[in-house]
Parts: structure tokens; C-alpha cells; sequence
């Protein structure tokens, strides 16, 4: 079931100098399904921050539709927004001057909504904060706040939570947690995630959808799995040795990636999309009068897979 759905989203800004439109978002549309990690991803100036502001309301879009259950965001505004909660970067959804505990209860209030405060601790106890149940916001270590500012958006049992940048400036350990978390949130609480990240191993980790935008626009959105098998199908490590001088330049069609040479060898990586590609590796390597060592399937992430869309488009 489609639970937050963007159609052809449009919004644009007028440079301040030159007056000059800028179209940040450019005719954007994705379907986010209920129970899902879906994951938006973009470089500086894509879009991205954009088209997360007009999900939540913070901004009016030029053109295009934005429904969460059902419910138009601008037009039915409140009733749409009562659906999303979100953890903006820098924890924008906490008083730093309250506790954990009285947070929840004050964000829950102004949503019309009551919560006991056995429920509160019930879910501090969950998520591991328990103990921090009744200090304040501002003495908590910045893993800690972070799970105190999900906690708080999960309380209020809005359907879909967005996350912006989550495991920003959180130590390794935090951030691993946070990982099972979110899977946590998605599998025992029945919620679906809008994640937005710069950090690719995150999204490999715990992302079931991805959208990469770039230039205002999205470049693909797929399941991560098919994304990674697809890559995984076609990166190949070729290792030669016997090697002439001017081999590599024979190789140059082939567009070689991270060409590395060492004791008489050379290896690089290269994209074998169908079989000419695979046959005129083997015969270039005839003419050069090299020697395979290996071909090795490649490990592939997402980074990688990130960095191929954004530099194609």
C-alpha cells in the first residue's frame, strides 16, 4: 500500500541577484510503500532538502501533489501532517531544557495526543535510555540524544517517520545501534521510514527503496538489492601480467577504472555490461600479448553505485 506518494513536483527560486529562476525540484515523483526503508539520496544541490521541506509542509511547492495517506499536504495540511513526524538534522525536534520524558509528553500534547507515562518509559526501555529517562536533553552524549529524538517521534505515532541524516556526528558504535533501530521501528512498530543520508553505508544497511536525485531531478529509483545485484553482475577485476609498454592504452575503450601496477602486474577494474564488452577484453588481450592472471567478480557498494548515477547524469 502506497503511504506517502510525490507527483510531479515542482518548485523553483529566483536567484537574488539576478532575479533568474531556479528550478531546485524538477518534476519529481516517487511512491513510498507502507513498511518500508526508503531511502533519498542526492549530492549538495540536488533537490533533496527541498523536496523534504515540501513533504513536511515547510514549504509551498510550485506545482505537483503530495499525499501522505491519502491526504493532500497543502490542501488538507493538517490532517496530512498529523500522519509524518520527523527528525530533522540537529535534533530540531527536542527541548534541550526538558527531559526525555517530558518531550514526548509535551510533543504528543500538542498533537492532541495523550500518552501515560508508563507507555513513555515503556519505550525509553525499548530504544536503551531508560536510565535517562529524567535528565536533561542537554546532558545526554549526542548518541543518546539522537535515540531520545527518535523515541519522541515514534511516541507520537505518526505513520511515517522521516529521518535527516540520523547518524550525523555519532561514533561508530551509536551509529551501529541506530541501525537496528530503525529496522527495529520498521519491523515491531509497523512504521515506514523517509530516510535522507549522505552516508552510503547506512543506506546499505537497512534501505529496501532508493531514489537518487540529482540536478533537481530523479535519476532512478529501484529496490537497493536489484541496484546491487546489477552492479555486482557486471564489475569485474582483471590482473595481467607479461605486460608491454603502452598495453593500458589498448585498454583505454574499455573505460578501466582504479588501474593499479606492481612487480610486472597490472590490474584495474572494468564494467563487462554485455559480451562485446567481454570480447574485446579478450581479444585486446591477445593483441597485446599480455597474460590473464584472474578475473574476480568485484565487491560492489553503494557508493559506488551512488557515484555511477550522479557522474551518467
Amino acid at each position: 500500500m502506497t503511504i506517502l506518494s510525490v507527483k510531479n513536483l515542482v518548485k523553483t527560486y529566483k536567484r537574488r541577484k539576478t532575479r533568474e529562476l531556479l528550478t531546485a525540484v524538477d518534476n519529481v515523483s516517487m511512491d513510498i510503500q507502507n513498511g518500508e526503508i526508503f531511502a533519498l539520496l542526492g549530492p549538495n544541490g540536488a533537490g533533496k532538502t527541498t523536496t523534504i521541506k515540501a513533504i513536511c509542509g515547510l514549504l509551498l511547492p510550485d506545482g505537483g501533489d503530495i499525499t501522505v495517506m491519502g491526504k493532500d499536504v497543502v490542501k488538507q495540511r493538517g490532517v496530512a501532517l498529523h500522519h509524518i513526524s520527523a527528525v530533522l538534522e540537529g535534533n530540531r525536534n527536542l527541548y534541550y531544557r526538558l527531559t526525555p520524558v517530558e518531550n514526548i509528553i509535551y510533543f504528543c500534547g500538542i498533537r492532541g495526543q495523550k500518552i501515560k507515562r508508563n507507555e513513555v518509559m515503556t519505550l525509553l526501555e525499548t530504544f536503551g535510555i531508560a536510565e535517562k529517562a529524567n535528565d536533561l536533553v542537554q546532558q545526554l552524549s549526542r548518541g543518546m540524544q539522537q535515540k531520545a529524538a527518535i523515541v519522541n517521534v515514534l511516541a507520537t505515532r505518526a505513520e511515517v517517520l522521516l529521518l535527516d541524516e540520523p547518524t550525523l556526528g555519532l561514533d561508530v558504535t551509536s551509529a551501529i545501534e541506530l541501525r537496528k533501530l530503525m529496522r527495529e521501528i520498521v519491523s515491531r512498530h509497523d512504521r515506514t521510514i523517509l530516510l535522507s543520508t549522505h552516508y552510503m553505508n547506512l543506506v546499505e544497511a537497512v534501505a529496501d527503496r532508493v531514489a537518487i536525485m540529482n540536478n533537481g531531478k530523479i535519476v532512478v529509483c529501484e529496490k537497493k538489492e536489484k541496484l546491487m545485484k546489477l552492479f555486482r553482475a557486471r564489475t569485474y577485476r582483471i590482473r595481467l601480467t607479461e605486460v608491454s609498454e603502452g598495453t593500458m592504452d589498448m585498454f583505454s575503450t574499455l573505460d578501466p577504472r582504479d588501474i593499479h601496477k606492481e612487480n610486472g602486474f597490472i590490474d584495474f577494474t572494468v564494467d563487462l555490461r554485455n559480451q562485446e564488452v567481454l570480447f574485446e577484453l579478450v581479444e585486446i588481450v591477445r593483441e597485446s600479448r599480455a597474460r590473464i592472471e584472474s578475473i574476480e567478480q568485484e565487491q560492489v557498494n553503494f557508493e559506488r553505485i551512488f557515484l555511477k548515477y550522479i557522474n551518467d547524469h
